[in-house]
């Protein structure tokens, strides 16, 4: 699997195009969330990666999350039913489907270097821009790819 750079523009134009093919009566092909709560889900570790949104981290997986950092930005795809961390947990929750994706594009639209922070993730550590970027489009392309986009 390549993993492409979000920083890219070509890159940025083809997930932005991508999801203006969904539609609120998109089907998953796998997984528990609707299109809207996607949408909604995939925007919460950008906000991380913004500095807007801060998690909280058991002892634990600050400790071994290094270890599975570059899981994040390898080019390996994710796996299917992956756990998620419960707050980006979806599911149960009803969302606009026009108003997730429109925050989404936004998000997406300032994707870019200057707007990324420094601080260190709470679970996995420091992250450099580009892992940032290739993390980000990963993680996009594996809930595009559920959603047949």
């Amino acid at each position: 699997m390549e993993i492409k750079n979000l920083f890219d523009p070509v890159v940025k134009q083809e997930i932005i195009e991508r999801i203006n093919k969904l539609s609120a009566q998109t089907q998953r092909q796998w997984g528990k969330m609707d299109v809207a709560q996607m949408l909604a889900h995939v925007q919460q570790p950008i906000e991380v990666a913004y500095g807007k949104r801060e998690l909280k981290s058991h002892w634990l997986l600050k400790l071994i999350g290094p270890l599975f950092k570059t899981k994040l930005y390898n080019g390996q795809p994710y796996k299917q039913g992956l756990p998620t961390d419960r707050s980006y947990v979806m599911t149960g929750t009803v969302k606009d489907f026009e108003k997730e994706k429109q925050q989404l594009l936004e998000l997406i639209d300032r994707f870019h270097n200057a707007n990324l922070t420094d601080a260190r993730h709470p679970v996995f550590g420091v992250f450099t821009k580009e892992q940032w970027s290739l993390a980000t489009w990963k993680h996009l392309d594996h809930h595009l790819r559920q959603f047949g986009v």
